[in-house]
């Protein structure tokens, strides 16, 4: 099994210790190179000297270039700062750290998104590989199954014995720990904002409905609501226009099941108006590439019965 190990600041770690996270931000300064790791795989964190330890781990789900003000309404705190200010004085104390040359008025940060944090108190810390070289400060990438990344794994599946293995939301990610009893599967759940960069990424960035493609002014909207038993799924998300959004939660709009945007005749009725909604009405969405992340029928069937104001 493949896992990794990344290099991460104290202060990281110390601001994430005690806070219940469903996931986090693991950012790098710069978005220039980008991160691959299988989809759910460990991602382990290691302290820089002096510490030289491991201290917790974490699971990938994506790797996402994101302008620093979209990190922080997604993650919040889970970015390991305290407010949006400290974030952006942090990322700009290691750029002039590191002499980064900025290119153009923006320029975003690489966000490794991460699920189901773990964090170890310092008396549970595991030593770092043995073969790790003092000047690696990148990524490295270790077989779970053997060696070090064996020796490793297993410390963390030790700190860990007593957790629960299961979530109720689940994704498909199944890992063997024949060490405590038969196999039994770990099931990382996507939070808010790991899903609204997935949905923002699979309609690539762009309103399924108008096409504007104004990060600010879009939104991630869940077909079924997450309060009604919805999913942090991409099949229960379209990504549209903050207004739209606002529409679609509200049953003036929804989506057929041939993917057609449908307006409910009740948004002239309950506000004498709508003339820049009418127009949209039949309109075939904007759809993700891959088929997999398509609307699914059973969220689209729902909104229809249950929300919208036909």
């Amino acid at each position: 099994m493949h896992g990794t190990i990344a290099v991460t600041d104290y202060g990281w770690y110390e601001f994430l210790l005690h806070r219940e996270l469903q996931e986090v931000n693991f950012w790098t300064p710069s978005d220039r190179r980008a991160f691959h790791a299988p989809e759910f795989s460990p991602f382990l964190f290691k302290l820089k000297a002096p510490q030289n330890a491991i201290c917790g781990f974490g699971y990938f789900t994506r790797w996402s270039s994101l302008p620093d003000w979209l990190a922080w309404d997604c993650f919040e705190e889970g970015n390991g700062c305290g407010s949006l200010t400290e974030m952006r004085e942090r990322i700009g104390a290691i750029r002039r750290r590191i002499h980064y040359v900025q290119e153009g008025p923006l320029t975003n940060i690489g966000c490794i998104l991460l699920i189901q944090p773990t964090f170890f108190e310092r008396d549970s810390w595991i030593p770092q590989p043995r073969d790790w070289h003092p000047r690696t400060v990148t990524n490295k990438g270790y077989d779970l199954s053997t060696g070090e990344g064996h020796r490793i794994w297993q410390a963390c599946l030790e700190r860990t014995a007593g957790q629960s293995a299961v979530n109720s939301t689940t994704l498909s990610v199944h890992e063997s720990i024949s060490r405590y009893g038969a196999p039994r599967p770990v099931a990382p759940r996507l939070g808010q904002g790991t899903f609204r960069i997935a949905v923002t990424e699979a309609y690539q960035r762009a309103c399924a409905v108008t096409d504007e493609h104004s990060l600010p002014a879009l939104e991630a909207a869940h077909i079924r609501s997450f309060a009604q038993e919805g999913p942090h799924e991409i099949r229960n998300g379209l990504l549209v226009r903050a207004d739209l959004h606002r529409l679609f939660d509200q049953g003036y709009l929804t989506v057929t099941p041939d993917h057609r945007l449908e307006v409910s005749r009740r948004l002239r009725d309950d506000y004498h108006n709508g003339r820049s909604y009418y127009p949209l009405h039949g309109q075939a969405l904007r759809l993700p590439a891959s088929v997999e992340e398509r609307p699914a029928l059973e969220f689209i069937q729902w909104h229809n019965e249950h929300v919208f104001q036909g």
